[in-house]
């Protein structure tokens, strides 16, 4: 049960373990303790897509850490968590992995039995287990390991006194997982050398395991330390050691998904963005949300009331978008309408998405065009429209006014009516300026020419040296109006036809 803060009472930590890196890694109870947090403490590695489940009002505070520099010492850390705590405070605390695998979740636990503060642990996915999956290496294997063993890299292997058994580990006939380690490797490799290790048992390196970065070094004791060398191989990584090493050759699952390694920027709307970005993870890319747009009421809501209050006299209702039918039914709730009212009326979708939450909302669609751009929509509706018909047209304030004034020549009487607008989002840029920069993103994505038109002026410049996708012709054109190179142009007009381009397009890379 999650405690209820006041003033008057004591708070509650939990210490959350958040997965290995993918996001979709989390456990569901971690996700609902960042929902719940009224203060995130979070580290280096947690993935921040998991930081958007935290509350708009909760106080994120980062305490990450790197090999060579605190953001916070550990004391201070523990600090913190009381001090929050005492506040009457929900503090979540939120570690990469598990918070008893080399968390430091122990002794943050011990700290806060001390001083009387009640707490919880979320065990997370591991990296020792889940890292060497996504790498096609399983821990433990029928025949080639019965057993595996996790050790911190980070204890200095030329320390006289170690705390870790390094003649137990040469002669280990199963699987070492070295955590931290990736700074130390020539020195791990010594040890085990000194060790009497053989020198042909197989090693695995991995970088950002389970992330679109991940990155797979195999080689022997022997060599592994030269082929990082050369690779310029860095942290984080894990050390995998052992002949479960070997299975990486069949087992390669992760690494043959067809966008692996791309990183893909989704330009939506944060609000749609999700399960466009959902797809192309599915496929093993990593997404960079980065919204242009953000979905608002329109600037007067008067044309659309009007449009509500009489319902029943339109023929036709046609809607060109998802976005134009959640504020439709929106408003529409607001002001005690009635869907029976459109009993009279054709319904027109354009677009399957559009045609799906119509059905949801237990509306049956009349009529959807083969192709979803307006030019098109007007040639197919060329019969269907009666001179005369009245026709009800709610969409966004910048749409286009190819339609309307074409079924004006038909003879309709269109009533084209802002059921929303959209406004400049709120994408990080000093972040994806820095990504850009970098060499860090290999694709943007265009689902609107308003997608187009402000992520330019967000940036203030024009993105140079990325590939450059756009939903249809409409958005293409103003990519190159802008002056941009169009890399990928969907056939098809939805999100899945422009998943199914972005795959050609990086398969014929």
């Amino acid at each position: 049960m999650i405690m209820k803060s006041n003033g008057n009472q004591q708070g509650i930590v939990y210490l959350v373990g958040a997965g290995p890196g993918d996001p979709d890694l989390a456990v569901v109870k971690a996700l609902k303790c960042i929902a719940r947090a009224e203060v995130l403490v979070y580290d280096r590695l947690v993935s921040p897509r998991l930081l958007q489940h935290a509350a708009k009002s909760a106080e994120l505070i980062y305490v990450g850490k790197l090999p060579d520099r605190h953001t916070l010492p550990q004391e201070e850390i523990n600090e913190l968590l009381v001090e929050k705590a005492k506040q009457g405070k929900i503090v979540t605390r939120l570690k990469g992995g598990d918070p008893f695998v080399f968390g430091r979740g122990g002794e943050e636990a011990a700290v806060l039995a001390e001083e009387g503060i009640a707490f919880e642990i979320v065990p997370g996915i591991t990296s020792a287990v889940a890292v060497p999956a996504y790498a096609g290496i399983p821990v433990t294997h029928r025949g080639l390991a019965s057993g595996f063993t996790v050790v911190t890299g980070h204890e200095d292997p030329a320390k006289e006194d170690s705390d870790i058994d390094w003649q137990a580990l040469a002669k280990n006939p199963g699987t070492n997982v070295f955590l931290m380690g990736m700074g130390k490797l020539s020195l791990i490799t010594k040890r085990l050398k000194s060790e009497e290790m053989d020198p042909d048992t197989p090693f695995a390196l991995i970088h950002r395991g389970t992330e679109a970065r991940q990155r797979t070094l195999v080689g022997t004791l022997a060599d592994i330390a030269g082929k990082a060398k050369e690779a310029d191989f860095k942290p984080p990584a894990i050390i995998v050691t052992g002949q479960v090493v070997k299975m990486r050759e069949k087992l390669a699952w992760f690494e043959q998904k067809p966008l692996f390694g791309r990183r893909i920027v989704v330009s939506r709307a944060r609000e749609q963005a999700s399960v466009f970005a959902e797809k192309l993870e599915s496929l093993g890319a990593e997404t960079i949300e980065f919204p242009v747009i953000k979905i608002a009421p329109p600037a007067d809501y008067g044309p659309l009331d009007r449009a509500l209050g009489r319902l029943d006299s339109y023929r036709w209702v046609i809607f060109t978008s998802e976005n134009g039918v959640k504020s439709f039914f929106s408003r529409l709730r607001e002001k005690g309408g009635d869907i029976r009212e459109l009993k009279g009326a054709a319904i027109c979708a354009i677009g399957p998405k559009t045609k799906e939450i119509l059905e949801e909302r237990g509306l049956r669609v009349d009529y959807m065009p083969s192709e979803y751009r307006a030019e098109a929509v007007v040639e197919q509706l060329q019969g269907r429209v009666m001179a005369g018909d009245e026709v009800l047209l709610p969409r966004a304030n910048i749409a286009r006014s190819v339609l309307p004034e074409a079924l004006e020549k038909m003879g309709a009487l269109v009533d084209s009516v802002d059921a929303y607008k959209t406004v400049r989002g709120d994408g990080d840029v000093p972040l994806l300026k820095e990504q850009l920069a970098a060499g860090e993103v290999d694709m943007i994505t265009f689902t609107s020419s308003s997608t187009v038109r402000n992520l330019v002026a967000m940036l203030d410049e024009k993105p140079e040296g990325v590939a450059l996708a756009a939903i249809g012709p409409i958005t293409a054109a103003t990519i190159r109006d802008h002056g941009l190179k169009v890399a990928v142009e969907a056939e098809e007009y939805t999100i899945d036809g422009l998943i199914k381009a972005i795959k050609d397009y990086w398969r014929g890379q």
